[in-house]
């Protein structure tokens, strides 16, 4: 199903090829798989703004919700900008991004991982606010969010793969399945082109 609506990047060096070149990139996945670190890193690789939709768009001070035109306005006028990296998933604003989008970078983990890495994420950052998250959000896992990571494949992947084929259905896609897939990209965007 997955190959029948989008066009998947199945090289790791054609992707860092695509990379290299793309003004706009997307990189979505469930929480804790690690796309976070993976999008800072390829921003400040290749001076790339980085755009976190939980931080620059979701979230206000003390995990409140912001209004959803606000966030939709947001994301209007950050998708016009030239060059930017989007950190998040939101199936609800991919006809805001998709179209200005050249690569999506879909880390698609085990859910597992997932848990693991939100688990080791909330370890680390125990009382105080991760930089890609809003100011003033303390760090938490609940059983509603380690809920929301065990179902997420099964919710959200086809609400994913049916924005992608409405919205982007040209754009190239590269999905990561494993930490190991994501270090052999970052290796292979550290070398010279």
């Amino acid at each position: 199903m997955d190959q029948v609506m989008m066009p998947l990047l199945r090289n790791l060096a054609e992707a860092a090829d695509h990379i290299r070149r793309a003004d706009r990139i997307m990189v979505m996945g469930c929480s804790g798989g690690g796309k976070s670190t993976l999008s800072q890193k390829i921003a400040a690789r290749f001076g790339l703004t980085y755009v976190s939709i939980d931080r620059d768009v979701l979230w206000l001070p003390g995990w409140v919700e912001r209004a959803k035109d606000e966030q939709r306005a947001i994301i209007a006028s950050k998708v016009q900008e030239r060059r930017w990296i989007f950190d998040g998933t939101n199936p609800s604003t991919f006809d805001l991004r998709l179209p200005r989008t050249d690569l999506v970078i879909w880390v698609r983990v085990p859910r597992l991982v997932c848990i693991w890495g939100a688990v080791s994420r909330w370890i680390k950052w125990m009382g105080r606010t991760r930089p890609e998250m809003a100011p003033g959000c303390i760090e938490k896992v609940d059983w509603e969010f380690l809920r929301f990571i065990w179902t997420f494949e099964e919710k959200f992947a086809p609400r994913v793969l049916a924005g992608l084929a409405q919205h982007g259905p040209d754009v190239p896609v590269l999905q990561l399945k494993s930490r190991g897939e994501m270090r052999q990209l970052l290796d292979l965007l550290g070398r010279p082109a």
